[in-house]
């Protein structure tokens, strides 16, 4: 199954250099029966866009989590798209999170198929978005409308054989 890892630079330049995505459990984003029966009108491109845009909003998170543990990390989102066996799955039952599924084990970066990222002129909005992440965890409507913008920006595509230019 296609799964969508959410990132940051600083954890693929780690995984890239380890030769895996983990420790397990990892949490991604993935076209789930739940994902279908709750989008019943989308095809599998509408689908998996759905889990790529999950998996970026988790990345963001990760974003302000390596910032505030003081990990210097360019304001990028980042989703590493990996085809990992069905068998390492588990989907939960949150009907917020759909999409979401656990893996139980690390992924390796051969399973990689992509890696998606904020190009950099996306960077002051992401700023912005995860300055306003605590405000809109508190049910402020400007600092949702702030984190929201960063939906804004579509992730760059890029091939696997790339990462190491990415990451230079």
């Amino acid at each position: 199954m296609r799964v969508y890892l959410p990132s940051t630079l600083p954890s693929l330049a780690r995984a890239a250099a380890e030769g895996e995505l983990g420790p397990a459990p990892l949490t991604g984003y993935a076209v789930t029966p739940a994902l279908i029966e709750w989008y019943a009108s989308g095809d599998t491109e509408e689908l998996e866009y759905v889990a790529l845009t999950e998996a970026a909003r988790a990345s963001l998170r990760m974003l302000a989590a390596d910032r505030a543990d003081g990990v210097v990390a360019a304001a990028r989102r980042v989703v590493v798209a990996a085809e990992v066996p069905d068998d390492v799955l588990s989907m939960g039952a949150d009907l917020e999170e759909r999409a979401r599924v656990r893996l139980a084990e690390a992924v390796p970066m051969a399973k990689v198929a992509a890696v998606h990222i904020d190009d950099t002129f996306a960077a002051d909005d992401i700023e912005a978005a995860i300055a306003a992440l605590p405000a809109a965890d508190r049910g402020d409507d400007d600092a949702r409308f702030t984190v929201d913008g960063a939906e804004a920006h579509e992730l760059m595509w890029y091939a696997t054989q790339e990462i190491p230019d990415l990451l230079a």
